[in-house]
C-alpha cells in the first residue's frame, strides 16, 4: 500500500493534535502510524493512572480504540506498531523502518515530529530520518509538536518559527538539515470543527492535558495553528 502523506505519531494523539489541519488540506490517500502503539512492558505508567486506566493493556486497548475514531475523523488509515509506550530510546525501532521503506514512493510526503517538549518525540524523529535517508519520498516535513509548541509566547503568530528555533530539538535537527518553514496554518471553523472531533477523540487524555495546558482545546486557541518545516537537504555545516 502506498499513501500520498504519512504522518509519523510517536504517541496516540500527537498527529491529530499537531497536523490535523494539514492533513485535511492533503490531497490522496494519507495514514497515521503510531510508533508507541503497544502496551507497557510491565504496568501502568502513572500518566495512565492518571487518565483513569486500571492497567497497561486497558490503556493500550483504550487509546486504540479512540485512534481508530480520530483516524476516521480525519479520513486517515490507521497503522499502530506493537512497541511499548516506554522511553523510545530504549528501542530499536526496526518496524518504524519497515514500514517506512515498504510505503515510501516519490510521490509520498512524510511528516515527522520536531521533538518539541519531549525526548521520545525527538528520538522517533531521528530514527523516523535515519530510515528515510536514501528512500527518495517526494517531500519530508517536521512538524511542531502540540500542545507543546503552545507554550510558546509567539505561538500563533508569524514570529513562532523563529522563537521556537531557538529550542534545542530544532537546533539539533538544524545540525543535520537544513529547515525552512513552512507558511503557518491557520485553520478555519470548518477545519477546526473536524479537528475538534478528532482531538476530542483521545476522550482520555483531555483533561490530563488541560490541567498542564489549560483551554487547549478552546476556539481560538492554540490547537488552531499548526506549523512544519521542510527538510531540505542535509546540512553542509560540519559537527561543532
Amino acid at each position: 500500500m502506498s499513501w500520498r502523506t504519512i504522518v509519523v505519531s510517536p504517541h496516540f494523539d500527537d498527529a491529530a493534535m499537531s497536523v490535523a489541519g494539514v492533513l485535511a488540506r492533503s490531497e490522496g490517500p494519507s495514514v497515521i502510524v503510531t510508533v508507541l502503539g503497544g502496551a507497557a512492558a510491565e504496568r501502568e505508567s502513572s500518566w495512565d493512572r492518571l487518565c483513569g486506566f486500571a492497567s497497561a493493556e486497558e490503556t493500550a486497548r483504550e487509546r486504540l480504540a479512540e485512534d481508530a475514531r480520530a483516524c476516521e475523523v480525519l479520513g486517515a488509515e490507521q497503522v499502530a506498531l506493537d512497541y511499548p509506550d516506554v522511553p523510545a530510546q530504549a528501542l530499536r525501532l526496526d518496524g518504524l523502518a519497515d514500514f517506512l521503506t515498504a510505503g515510501v514512493t516519490p510521490d509520498t510526503r512524510v511528516l515527522v515530529p520536531m521533538g518539541i517538549g519531549n525526548a521520545d518525540h525527538e528520538t522517533v524523529r531521528d530514527r523516523a530520518l535515519d530510515a528515510l535517508s536514501g528512500l527518495g519520498a517526494g517531500e519530508v516535513l517536521a512538524y511542531a509538536d502540540l500542545p507543546y509548541a503552545s507554550a510558546a509566547r509567539e505561538w500563533g503568530t508569524p514570529e513562532a518559527a523563529r522563537a521556537l528555533a531557538e529550542r534545542q530539538p530544532v537546533l539539533t535537527l538544524a545540525g543535520r538539515h537544513r529547515l525552512r518553514p513552512e507558511p503557518p496554518v491557520r485553520l478555519d471553523e470548518r477545519e477546526w470543527a473536524l479537528k475538534r472531533r478528532a482531538v476530542l477523540s483521545y476522550a482520555s487524555q483531555i483533561a490530563p492535558l488541560a490541567c498542564e495546558y489549560g483551554e487547549f482545546v478552546a476556539m481560538p486557541g492554540p490547537l488552531q495553528h499548526e506549523l512544519l518545516w521542510a527538510l531540505e537537504s542535509e546540512s553542509a555545516a560540519s559537527p561543532a
